[in-house]
């Protein structure tokens, strides 16, 4: 095994890309960042102990580079190819959900509502 690698290659390997060209895609629009200086080549080669910066969609992950391999390998060896530095940040707001929490007394009458609107119109 080598000692170092291309970054577009490793961050196929390790599964934060799902082909090269998403990982070349990635570097070149300067989501990817090797000990704090963003990368704008897909030849920059990384090391044992490079900490990268890898911003995927809204989530922006913290990971130290651990290893290498020849090949994609699946997901549960690709994780010990990194150690997480410190928990993804997810950049993005989580959404509101419009009917999460309804307070009483709105909304949809419930079943007492109902009984008392039918004896205010005559109904039994």
């Amino acid at each position: 095994m080598s000692d170092s690698q291309r970054i577009d290659k490793w961050l196929y390997f390790t599964r934060f890309a799902k082909t090269r060209s998403v990982a070349q895609q990635m570097i070149e629009g300067g989501h990817v960042a090797v000990n704090d200086e963003k990368v704008l080549k897909s030849s920059r080669e990384v090391k044992n102990g490079d900490r990268l910066t890898i911003l995927r969609g809204s989530v922006r992950f913290f990971v130290q580079v651990s290893g290498f391999c020849e090949k994609r390998v699946g997901a549960a060896i690709a994780k010990t190819l990194y150690e997480q530095i410190k928990e993804p940040e997810n950049l993005m707001p989580p959404v509101k959900r419009v009917f999460e929490f309804r307070e009483a007394g709105t909304g949809r009458p419930t079943k007492r509502d109902r009984r008392a609107i039918n004896r205010l119109k005559g109904r039994f």
